[in-house]
């Protein structure tokens, strides 16, 4: 433990502010690659902190550098901006003015509260060395973790270790977890094409039936996880798509299936892959038609180092929160794994509590979790870069 813990109005006078701009994020959503008004904003805030400030990696991304000290030691810490493309069905008075735009996962408060972390570090300097503040494009999905890295996040800004959060409305407000190991899973994204000559419906003996092969494929993509994989591992298998078709009396010459797997494990990854095009190979086989297989892994498993876990929590313990070890990752997945497989760090789950989940049309970023999160910022900075030998 540190001497003392972060006073829990430490941030207090921040707070006004803070839930000004969050909401302020929250009405005008922009999304992946597009957050240019939302960087233009961060840029401005840490250049009046006296930060050094860069802008344009990854397209959108902007990195804040604060520097105290003497020690070459340094950490990230990172914030996603974007939004999602869907629809808001809110009434609130801050509600999306960008029609096919909503903040549905609370990426406005993670660019609130490490904002508020930049500003509270910047006045109270408890700490010996660098601090770099990332504020991330294109998490949605977009991958903008990897391109960032790709142009040259760490090089251009050393991390010994880096951080980010996520708030989680299944954990109550003032609770906070994380876990070694895995704690957001890989997702890989499958689409099949199964393709025939289509005719008569009156007359399916003249034509290869497409959609009844695509309707055989579902059902046994949906026991690849059930009988292909040992069951003392993760895995989850969801197909979310069936096309094909458009009259009443036409077989189709094509149907399309769209899915998506998410893993802990590279080699039951493999496995599921494997079994899939296996799978449709055999049924197109079967029908008499042709197959084609797209299976791309765009986002790898989220797996914290041990030491800069047990640090995330006992941040959160010294930022006043109910920290506990997460029973178990999530089945959810995030970019921020693609800064995990370049540098030692941890990705916590910050309780909000509320009645709506992420990505839910009218959920919205609870502004009461706000100074916890801007807190444990701080508190990783302080234990990180801890001052004195």
């Amino acid at each position: 433990m540190l001497e003392e813990q972060i006073p829990a109005t430490a941030v207090d006078d921040l707070m006004p502010d803070l839930v000004a701009l969050r909401r302020d994020l929250h009405a005008h959503p922009e999304l992946a690659f597009q957050e240019r008004r939302t960087a233009g904003i961060v840029a401005a805030a840490l250049r009046l902190l006296g930060l050094e400030v860069h802008e344009g990696l990854g397209g959108t991304g902007v990195v804040g550098t604060l520097r105290h000290g003497t020690s070459d030691r340094s950490v990230g810490l990172r914030a996603d901006m974007d939004a999602l493309p869907m629809a808001e069905q809110s009434r609130l008075g801050h509600a999306s003015r960008h029609a096919g735009a909503h903040h549905g996962c609370g990426h406005d408060g993670h660019t609130a509260m490490l904002l508020g972390a930049a500003r509270h570090l910047a006045r109270t300097r408890q700490f010996d060395g660098t601090v770099h503040f990332i504020f991330q494009p294109a998490e949605e999905g977009q991958g903008g973790a990897r391109v960032m890295v790709e142009q040259g996040l760490f090089e251009r800004f050393p991390c010994d270790a880096v951080y980010a959060l996520h708030n989680w409305p299944d954990l109550p407000l003032g609770h906070a977890q994380t876990r070694p190991g895995p704690i957001m899973a890989a997702a890989d994204r499958f689409d099949i094409t199964l393709r025939g000559r289509g005719g008569h419906a009156a007359q399916p003996h003249h034509t290869p039936d497409a959609l009844l092969a695509a309707s055989q494929l579902v059902v046994q993509l949906n026991t690849i996880v059930s009988r292909r994989i040992d069951p003392a591992d993760s895995a989850v298998l969801s197909v979310t798509r069936l096309e094909g078709g458009q009259s009443h009396n036409v077989l189709p010459a094509e149907a399309r299936i769209t899915g998506t797997v998410r893993s802990f494990d590279a080699a039951v990854q493999d496995r599921i892959e494997a079994a899939l095009r296996d799978a449709a190979a055999g049924v197109a086989l079967g029908q008499g038609l042709a197959v084609d297989v797209a299976y791309t892994r765009y986002y790898p498993s989220t797996i914290n180092t041990p030491p800069e876990a047990a640090l995330a929590l006992a941040a959160a313990t010294d930022a006043g929160l109910q920290a506990t070890e997460a029973p178990r990752p999530a089945f959810t997945s995030e970019d921020f794994a693609f800064m995990l497989r370049e540098r030692p760090g941890a990705y916590l789950w910050l309780g909000q509590g509320g009645d709506r989940p992420l990505h839910h049309p009218c959920y919205d970023f609870n502004d009461e979790a706000l100074p916890h999160g801007v807190r444990w910022f701080c508190a990783v900075v302080e234990r990180v870069l801890r001052k004195g030998p």
